[in-house]
């Protein structure tokens, strides 16, 4: 890795795997874990910024994962501290998990980036990305962003191919290998969420549908759980269950990039501010977001612009365009 940005040469990998064999306790991600293993080192509060929940800071992971039905279920989802949900070619989407608080085996599947994901990860201290592959006019844009890049091409062993499952759809990371190439990836930092009891008002909603054009999100409140069960076009994908949903309406537009068929790719503007929908215990609460830039976190608020608190847990925010 050269500083903090693109593809890292040989020596750096070599240097840091001769550091996980000479370290005693080890790097965070050196070893690999076992499933959804804490990371070693304590916040200061205790408390990670992106769940509310007790946990041991690290690293932060982004992993680009595929959503078309033949991608499904996923792995390793269900141990993401945060997902956003958002919108690709032809209608699809695709998810972008991170990753700090635990770690799963393996995550997936991987595919690849967009030109979005730039500005939405600017929030993070220097991110590991994880991606499949991107348009080669995009490589130079994320290779000058603040990211540490993973790939199959430059970090084969922190990949892995399902011989289960048909390509493109069979690519896994191994994330503990990722992060262990990356040494000098940036830990979890406050991004604007707060959490806390709820605000007092607030719609009794039992279930919540967001729509794309090729691609539907049901979130359905389960009292048992005390969280919503995440469905996909009308399928469950496993024990998905968020604690907060925030369905965050933002402008989509094309970019200035295209996939292989020659699809323009949606660019979706995670800056600025708009409206929400934030559903936590049960409520819908109608919320304003605001990101002044793309190195800031972006803050809810509710309508009279008091702090809207999340339910500590695993958050989803759904990035529509609709309404």
């Amino acid at each position: 890795m050269t500083g903090a940005r693109g593809h890292r040469n040989p020596g750096a990998v070599a240097t840091a795997a001769l550091l996980c064999a000479v370290t005693a306790a080890g790097l965070y991600g050196c070893a690999e874990p076992g499933p959804s293993q804490p990371r070693p080192t304590p916040t200061s509060a205790g408390v990670s910024p992106l769940t509310g929940l007790p946990a041991r800071a690290g690293p932060v992971l982004a992993v680009k994962i595929d959503n078309v039905p033949p991608a499904r279920p996923h792995t390793g989802l269900a141990d993401a501290d945060l997902v956003y949900v958002e919108q690709v070619e032809s209608g699809q989407t695709r998810l972008m998990a991170v990753y700090s608080s635990r770690l799963p085996d393996r995550i997936g599947p991987v595919r690849s980036a967009r030109e979005s994901d730039i500005e939405l990860l600017r929030q993070f201290d220097r991110p590991v990305l994880a991606y499949s592959g991107a348009q080669s006019a995009l490589g130079p844009l994320l290779r000058a962003a603040p990211l540490h890049l993973v790939t199959e091409g430059n970090t084969p062993g922190a990949f892995v191919r399902d011989t289960d499952r048909s390509a493109p759809h069979n690519l896994y990371l191994r994330p503990a290998r990722a992060l262990a190439a990356a040494p000098e990836a940036g830990h979890v930092k406050d991004v604007g969420f707060r959490f806390g009891p709820a605000p007092a008002d607030g719609t009794p909603v039992n279930s919540r549908t967001v729509r794309f054009p090729a691609t539907r999100y049901t979130f359905t409140w389960t009292p048992a759980d005390r969280a919503w069960r995440v469905t996909m076009d009308g399928r469950s994908d496993g024990p998905l269950k968020a604690a907060t949903v925030v369905v965050q309406h933002v402008t989509v537009r094309p970019s200035r990039f295209h996939d292989f068929t020659g699809a323009v790719s949606p660019y979706t503007v995670t800056t600025g501010s708009g409206t929400a929908r934030i559903l936590r215990d049960g409520r819908v609460h109608e919320a304003r977001w605001n990101r002044p830039d793309a190195q800031s976190g972006t803050t809810y608020t509710t309508p009279s612009g008091a702090p809207l608190n999340f339910a500590p847990g695993q958050v989803w925010v759904v990035l529509t365009g609709g309404r």
